[in-house]
C-alpha cells in the first residue's frame, strides 16, 4: 500500500492547516476543546489518508478475450444503449460508481492502443444520475486491443471535480496499467461490444484491476 501522488497536495494542506489549527486551539482554547479539536484534524488526515491509497494488486488475468474493471466500486449499470461518440452503433454499458471511500485510481481493462483521449468540461450533477454520462465534467478513451476495442469514460460527480487521466492517443497499454484517477466520488462508464459476455451483475462491487468485468465475443 502505497499514497497516491494526485493526493500529496491535498495531505500538505490538511497538514499546514491542521498543525496551525491544533497550535491555536492549545493556546487560546480550555483543554476540552483542544482535544475535541485534536481529534477533528485526526479525523481528517485520516480520510485523506484513506482516500488516496495506492493498494499493490497482482493483475487478475492476462487474458486478451478478458475485459478487467477499470476501478474499484458497485455496479449500477448493465444495458444495451446507443454510443454516438465514438462508435455511433449499440454497445453494452456496464457503469461503475464509486464512493468516497473507494479506492479512485482507474487502470486499463485490456491491453491494446489509444485511438483516442478526449476531455470535456462539464457539470457536476451526482454520479448516478441518467444524464451524468453526457453532461458531467468526463473523459473519453477508446482502447484497441487483439479481441476487441473497448470504450470508457472517467465521470465526475457532484463531489468529485477533478479528473486526472495519463492516456494519449497512440499510446500503447499493457491491460493493468494505471491511466487515471478521479478526485473524491465518481462513476466510470465502460463501452462493450454487443455479444460480450458480461460476468457481473448490478450491485456487484468490483475491484479494479483484479475483477473480470467481462468477456469479448468469439471472433
Amino acid at each position: 500500500m502505497t499514497f497516491h501522488r494526485e493526493g500529496v497536495a491535498t495531505l500538505v494542506l490538511v497538514l499546514v492547516l491542521g498543525s496551525g489549527l491544533v497550535a491555536a486551539a492549545h493556546t487560546w482554547l480550555p483543554e476540552w476543546a483542544f482535544y475535541l479539536v485534536c481529534v477533528g484534524v485526526t479525523v481528517v488526515l485520516a480520510l485523506v489518508v484513506n482516500f488516496f491509497r495506492m493498494p499493490t494488486r497482482q493483475i487478475g488475468t492476462l487474458d486478451p478475450q478478458e475485459i478487467l474493471a477499470p476501478s474499484d466500486g458497485k455496479v449500477v449499470v448493465i444495458e444495451k444503449v446507443h454510443e454516438p461518440e465514438w462508435f455511433n452503433d449499440e454497445r453494452i454499458q456496464v457503469s461503475i460508481f464509486m464512493s468516497p471511500l473507494n479506492v479512485h485510481a482507474q487502470w486499463s481493462p485490456i491491453a491494446g492502443t489509444v485511438k483516442t483521449a478526449r476531455y470535456h468540461p462539464g457539470k457536476y450533477l451526482v454520479a448516478w444520475h441518467p444524464k451524468s454520462s453526457i453532461e458531467n465534467e468526463r473523459t473519453t478513451h477508446v482502447i484497441e486491443g487483439e479481441r476487441g476495442t473497448v470504450l470508457f469514460r472517467q465521470i465526475a460527480g457532484a463531489v468529485a471535480r477533478r479528473i486526472c487521466h495519463y492516456m494519449n492517443e497512440g499510446q500503447i497499454l499493457a491491460q493493468g496499467d494505471e491511466v487515471g484517477f478521479i478526485k473524491f466520488g465518481s462513476r466510470i462508464d465502460v463501452f462493450l461490444p454487443v455479444g460480450s459476455e458480461i460476468c457481473v451483475e448490478l450491485e456487484d462491487a468490483v475491484t479494479g484491476r483484479e475483477t473480470v468485468l467481462a468477456r469479448f465475443p468469439n471472433a
